[in-house]
């Protein structure tokens, strides 16, 4: 089978299945770290390199053609998901859920990784302003331009 076949393959079931949702995940750095194992495992397997053979990760995502990280691509449809509902009309759940803010006290600590937070923290990272969503193609561009 070829690398291509492998590659599309490993794209279309395991990641698929892997990241099903993840438009809506705040994701931390052990969450990140653990999908970016199960993504390298699938793709030394499919490259047949054993972890046995001491080679780095980017030398086998290059072996494969595979730059671009789940994680990464977990981003960007988190990105293009929050475009797209604040693009909606004002009576649409999605949009009302956004924008909502609970009333209340937070429970003692620190305050969990929000949603809302990630997404800004994102946006920083990409050089996209708030907005940016307004224009469809500019928010498309400001997203694909980090790869």
């Amino acid at each position: 089978m070829s690398n291509h076949t492998k590659k599309r393959i490993l794209k279309s079931v395991v990641e698929s299945m892997m990241t099903y949702g993840a438009e809506g995940w705040t994701l931390v750095e052990g969450q990140k770290t653990k999908i970016l194992a199960v993504e390298m495992d699938g793709i030394r397997r499919s490259a047949r390199v054993s972890r046995l053979e001491r080679r780095r990760n980017e030398e086998v995502r290059q072996m494969m053609d595979m730059e671009e990280t789940v994680v990464e691509r977990i981003e960007r449809r988190a990105l293009q998901w929050y475009g797209h509902v604040r693009r909606m009309e004002d009576d649409r759940w999605p949009k009302t859920l956004l924008e909502w803010s609970p009333s209340g006290r937070r429970k003692r600590g620190r305050p969990r990784t929000t949603w809302r937070g990630e997404i800004h923290r994102l946006m920083n990272g990409r050089g996209l302003e708030e907005e940016k969503w307004r224009d469809r193609q500019e928010w498309r561009m400001g997203i694909q331009g980090n790869r």
